[in-house]
């Protein structure tokens, strides 16, 4: 029996839209007691099943502890899931205490900085860490010049930003509500590898946060109280001692009192079982999520759940740096005494984001120090380049000889605005490069356009055509020589083909080898020697081709560098159609201008 196999809830089919997620969001996590007989794994991925079925529904892996966890709304939700679980899989599960999902945040701006130099790796990131507005969620910018680092390098360190939840330094909650701005950044044109901006960036946002002065934020409910009248004082006072707020109450058409207003979800949560008890039955509540606040009692919580920062290993608060052939971690704390590149000036954390390189970087304060055992000496940073014949030597002695392609020549500079001189430069402007390629990922470009992507699903055949059209135009512009790559993995026998259209090469793969595959074969081949650029929105492939030294575009990045092209190519023709108007008149002798004149006036 066959049937769809990749689908899910609220995927439209056809013309259909893909329906709206749901609204609602978990504010209890619930650990699910499992019997003893029972394989947690297997379990788990049943229960994965049943999340897939249902959106509202979120189940959590604890590795650590090696505990299955469910945020879910409430005692309903519950009894719902543990009635399903046994109707699908005959397992009785029991759920243990609820406890509140809690989330974080700052209460004032920061730069939080990270750095990755272990021995042939190097990426540091600088981020500016900002409150946002109550319910915003994070949001993330770039500020950072392509002229002080590189638009692809920009791109991924927004994307190492965007692909995952970030835990807070208070509770190892998410941080949520604020506004996340690359300052600037640096890479090494030999070292760096996409993975070193990912350790990176998580580490200068753990930095910040434990720079900064966070916040723990709890949910709170709206909640409409329906009770009888002589019972409202009671009510009210209920309120006050959870720490809840509330309006004038009403009286509707049932003679019943509603009060309306708001409270914390750990003082509510089984607040409806005492309204029916001192009601007999005749009150109710009705809760929906308003969104989350401050909590009321911070210190307490913070204390209860027992979360340290320096002893969670997954999600470092310190840098690591480089010093004669040897990485080394620094604590978040210093840091700022061994950043490469130049942070901004406390006075400016305030301010809105500047405009321009020069205003972003400013005087840093690393005044903050503190003993903690063994310290690497001061100018440990310094070098981490140096010696490199001596590291070269060190290494073929242990490994053997090292095969490298012949790179240009680097020598060291050093930067009016630091001390550390670290970092190594090319000594030209940029590597040279013998030829500009681009490679295109065809359908996963088609499905990734609007415009494209409806033309597909009409006729494939129409879309290939036009995006085909597209690339060629762009290249005739740009002169760069253009693949195109098309899977044709799925058809029995087929051999690969390379086809030019127009002043483009068009590819076609081979039986059982998929576009990923022929990009990274091709990359691997030519991308160390010239300078390669992969169009493509896989994230996977992304990081791939940039280990092998090529550069990545998404199917926005494609996009927007073909309207900015055409609106060029626009604009050259009709600078040149301006200046290249030719009249006769303007390509003949005097005197047959005069005698071409005087006929005109009639006096020939």
């Amino acid at each position: 029996m066959t049937g769809l196999s990749q689908t899910h809830p609220g995927q439209g089919f056809g013309i259909e839209r893909e329906s709206e997620m749901p609204v609602l969001e978990p504010v209890l996590n619930y650990r699910i007691l499992l019997p003893e007989d029972c394989d947690v794994h297997q379990m788990l991925k049943k229960l994965k099943e049943l999340e897939e079925e249902e959106p509202e529904l979120h189940i959590v892996w604890n590795e650590q502890l090696g505990e299955i966890h469910a945020m879910l709304m409430g005692e309903v939700q519950i009894e719902i899931l543990k009635h399903l679980i046994w109707e699908r899989f005959h397992v009785a599960v029991e759920f243990g205490t609820g406890n509140i999902v809690y989330k974080e945040t700052i209460a004032e701006p920061v730069e939080g900085v990270g750095h990755f130099e272990p021995l042939r790796h190097y990426a540091e990131v600088h981020l500016l860490l900002e409150p946002g507005e109550p319910g915003s969620g994070l949001q993330f910018f770039t500020a950072c010049s392509e002229d002080v680092l590189d638009r692809n390098w920009q791109r991924l360190i927004l994307t190492h930003l965007e692909e995952r939840e970030h835990p807070g330094v208070l509770t190892g909650s998410p941080i949520t509500d604020m506004q996340i701005t690359l300052i600037t950044g640096r890479a090494h044109l030999k070292h760096t590898e996409g993975g070193d901006f990912r350790q990176a960036t998580y580490r200068a946002v753990r930095q910040g946060l434990k720079k900064a002065k966070s916040v723990l934020l709890e949910p709170y409910y709206e909640f409409r109280l329906e009770i009888p009248g002589d019972m409202i004082g009671r009510a009210m006072t209920d309120i006050q001692k959870m720490n809840g707020t509330f309006q004038q109450p009403e009286t509707d058409e049932d003679d019943m009192m509603v009060l309306k207003g708001s409270a914390p979800v750990s003082m509510m949560r089984d607040y409806q079982t005492q309204v029916t008890s001192y009601t007999k039955g005749r009150g109710r509540l009705f809760c929906s999520l308003k969104g989350y606040a401050p909590c009321q009692n911070q210190d307490e919580i913070v204390e209860e759940i027992g979360y340290d920062s320096e002893r969670d290993l997954d999600n470092p608060t310190g840098s690591v740096f480089c010093a004669h052939g040897a990485g080394f971690v620094v604590s978040w704390y210093e840091v700022e005494d061994y950043m490469h590149l130049e942070g901004i000036d406390e006075s400016e954390l305030g301010n809105a984001i500047p405009d321009s390189e020069e205003s972003i970087v400013g005087n840093r304060n690393s005044n903050n120090q503190t003993d903690s055992g063994y310290r690497p000496p001061r100018n440990a940073g310094v070098g981490s380049y140096e010696d490199e014949e001596e590291l070269k030597a060190i290494f073929e002695r242990t490994f053997g000889p090292v095969k490298r392609y012949k790179e240009p020549q680097f020598k060291r500079t050093f930067s009016a605005k630091s001390d550390s001189g670290s970092y190594y430069r090319n000594s030209s402007s940029a590597k040279k490069k013998e030829k500009e390629y681009l490679l295109v990922d065809g359908y996963n470009i088609i499905y990734a356009w609007e415009d494209l992507k409806e033309l597909a699903d009409a006729n494939l055949h129409a879309a290939q055509t036009k995006l085909m059209d597209i690339l060629s135009n762009y290249q005739g512009f740009k002169k760069c020589t253009l693949i195109l790559v098309f899977d044709a993995y799925k058809i029995e026998g087929h051999a690969e083909e390379v086809i030019t259209y127009h002043n483009i090469h068009v590819v076609y793969t081979k039986e059982a080898e998929t576009a990923d595959q022929y990009i990274e074969k091709t990359v691997h081949k030519i991308g160390r020697e010239n300078q390669v650029t992969v169009a493509t929105s896989d994230g996977l492939e992304q990081i791939i081709i940039m280990g092998q030294g090529a550069h990545r575009m998404s199917a926005r990045g494609l996009r927007d560098e073909i309207k900015a092209t055409e609106n060029q190519i626009r604009q050259q023709w009709h600078e040149k159609r301006q200046s290249s108007k030719n009249y006769l008149i303007d390509n003949i002798s005097d005197e047959m201008a005069q005698y071409m004149k005087e006929k005109r006036l009639g006096k020939q």
